[in-house]
């Protein structure tokens, strides 16, 4: 059962782990260095927990104690309950969920590792923002991708907001980081994967035409808003594909065009 404590200090140092939590480059710093990440809300922590990742704390609204009793009765770490004006003065916001968690990360696994037993594969490239990041962990999670590569300037999934975003689906889809980019590609494709570029040039093959879905494993490969996927990246590509588009729309985001190229590379038509 987690020890119940009630802290009315903000600047006591129990509460570290939950300093500071909208200065975006401490967090990046801190986070993946001290080896924790912030779960956010009542379904992302339990998300987290049944995902594997242990506790360190939690720091919750007295009136959110008895929605999380079953949690704080099961998980041996500690509770700190405070009032909304000292959660909002520690974390540097208005915490309206009410419930946060610190929780430990755990060692990524190799690519390699990822790639044996997976069919279906998300490649990002440059994708640094946590929202974006998070949009496309949850489509990847929904419409079946096996697992994420990062190329090694990718945002932190584990983000705070990355992990909002997500609703927790960050935790269903295993990724990994690309040591070397784009030579790191090289093991993807050693590995039996086909890599798709999507971009919207107009000399890319409509993705419908590409067929994704009748390939055996396939890496589809993602790139930053805006500016999309880097020259070196389209040519370490083994074919071009884009998201045939209507009334003069050129492009759309990376989140809404990954659930579109996702949908086409895991599940193909209804029918098909």
């Amino acid at each position: 059962m987690a020890e119940l404590l009630t802290i009315d200090d903000p600047d006591d140092p129990r509460l570290h782990d939950y300093t500071g939590l909208t200065d975006v480059e401490l967090r990046r710093r801190r986070e993946p260095a001290e080896g924790l990440f912030i779960a956010e809300g009542e379904k992302v922590i339990r998300r987290a927990l049944q995902a594997g990742y242990a506790m360190r704390s939690m720091l919750l609204s007295a009136k959110w104690v008895d929605t999380m009793r079953d949690v704080i009765d099961e998980v041996p770490a500690p509770v700190y309950t405070v009032a909304p004006d000292l959660a909002e003065r520690v974390t540097g916001y208005h915490v309206h969920r009410g419930a946060l968690a610190s929780m430990q990360r755990k060692p990524l696994p190799a690519a390699d590792a990822l790639l044996t037993g997976a069919r279906r594969v998300v490649v990002m490239e440059g994708v640094n923002d946590h929202t974006n990041i998070g949009a496309i962990f949850r489509s990847a999670a929904a419409l079946g991708m096996d697992a994420v590569l990062l190329s090694p300037d990718c945002a932190d999934p584990l983000y705070r907001r990355s992990v909002k975003v997500s609703m927790g689906a960050v935790f269903s889809v295993p990724y990994a980081r690309l040591d070397t980019w784009p030579r790191g590609l090289d093991a993807v494709r050693d590995a039996g994967f086909r890599l798709l570029a999507l971009t919207p040039h107009e000399k890319a093959t409509g993705i419908d035409e590409a067929a994704p879905h009748r390939l055996e494993r396939v890496a589809l490969m993602l790139g930053a808003e805006g500016d999309g996927l880097t020259t070196k990246a389209l040519r370490a590509a083994d074919e071009w594909v884009r998201i045939p588009m209507a009334h003069g729309v050129d492009s759309l985001n990376v989140g809404a065009a990954a659930a579109v190229a996702f949908y086409a590379v895991a599940t193909g038509r209804p029918g098909s």
